[in-house]
């Protein structure tokens, strides 16, 4: 079997159209969307209409629980941003999504960790606000019970394949629309991605074992870049030209 895995969209609909017409040229007719969908200062309402309408599983990220309960006047300003262009259907679909979910008594799907939507899993931070990857103890500590052959990620938008040393695998597919953030939480770091592409994994089962297989998709990244812009979010229109913040 082949499933396509997306997460962390942040309301980029164009990056989503294309790595959809990637999938479908592909053949694959099986995706998961681990969340974080809409966020962002792009295009929120349609992003979520393209979702609702190919009735695509997904889970509910940090973010998509920040629409849902956090007063809009306490959001940051991503948050903020998509919050204003939700209509009551987008907002009512947000909360029939689960927090985890098991895809066809394979797949253990969650946004950052089986217990956390917005703990850092695969990657670690050091005290000076540099990414790098977890030991593996810590990364096998959050999948102790989570007895599935395949553990999906995402949050981070970094892609990665961990093995664990019972031969479980934990893949995060990166991220389909925001290929650079910041962040002051646990301490002030920076993600980039290196490059504007949007980002999925597509995951296949294989005589040897699972293969994964990370999709790089070029798009009309300027024409977010330059809405971004538009929408005074110089930090997301970085990114989104270039994969970096500076």
């Amino acid at each position: 079997m082949r499933l396509a895995v997306i997460a962390d969209i942040h309301g980029n609909d164009l990056a989503l159209e294309a790595v959809l017409a990637d999938i479908d040229a592909l053949g694959v007719t099986d995706i998961v969307n681990l969340g974080d969908h809409l966020s962002g200062p792009l295009n929120a309402a349609r992003t979520a209409d393209i979702l609702i309408e190919r009735a695509i599983l997904s889970i509910r990220g940090n973010h998509d629980r920040y629409l849902l309960t956090v007063d809009p006047h306490e959001m940051g300003l991503s948050d903020r941003a998509a919050y204003e262009q939700l209509q009551p259907a987008h907002r009512e679909w947000l909360t029939t999504l689960p927090v985890a979910h098991v895809y066809n008594d394979t797949f253990f799907l969650c946004h950052a960790t089986p217990t956390s939507d917005e703990t850092y899993w695969l990657e670690a931070l050091t005290a000076e606000g540099t990414v790098h990857m977890a030991t593996r103890p810590a990364i096998e500590a959050e999948a102790v019970g989570i007895d599935y052959p395949v553990i999906l990620c995402g949050h981070t938008h970094i892609q990665r394949v961990v093995r664990l040393s019972d031969g479980r695998l934990v893949v995060n597919p990166g991220s389909v629309g925001c290929p650079g953030y910041d962040d002051d939480q646990p301490v002030p770091h920076k993600v980039e991605a290196g490059s504007p592409d949007a980002r999925y994994a597509i995951v296949e089962q294989a005589a040897e074992g699972w293969n994964v297989n990370f999709r790089h998709v070029p798009y009309d990244w300027m024409a977010m870049s330059q809405l971004a812009e538009s929408r005074n979010r110089q930090e997301w229109a970085q990114a989104l030209a270039t994969g970096f913040l500076g």
